[in-house]
């Protein structure tokens, strides 16, 4: 049976949600199964702006982040086949990993903005 990607807010936010093609402005930390961290904008001191779009980013983030509002914060387990499946990414994320990722939402752009 595929899993499904769980949702933990940790904060809720106020403002505006988040929802399929909207660009977002997020602070993220991506963790591995067993704990360690595979990636960071903290430590890239600059937030991640991305369209939640297919194209964009994985299908966990698409589900994870949706009806999320600005200034929450959200932990989000990711099973393999909604993140890269089969694929490798670099030395970072092996082939079939699940995935968690913390993330703070700090602003939502949609098409009526």
């Amino acid at each position: 049976m595929q899993q499904d990607v769980t949702i933990q807010d940790l904060t809720l936010g106020q403002g505006k949600a988040a929802e399929r093609g909207a660009l977002i402005t997020a602070h993220y930390r991506g963790y591995l199964a067993d704990g360690s961290e595979f990636d960071s904008s903290y430590k890239k001191n600059a937030p991640f702006q991305v369209v939640l779009s297919n194209k964009r980013v994985i299908q966990g983030w698409i589900i994870g982040l949706q009806g999320m509002q600005v200034g929450g914060k959200r932990k989000i387990h990711v099973p393999a086949h909604l993140a890269y499946g089969e694929r490798a990414i670099g030395d970072m994320i092996p082939a079939n990993s699940d995935l968690t990722f913390e993330i703070e939402l700090l602003e939502v752009l949609t098409r009526d903005d």
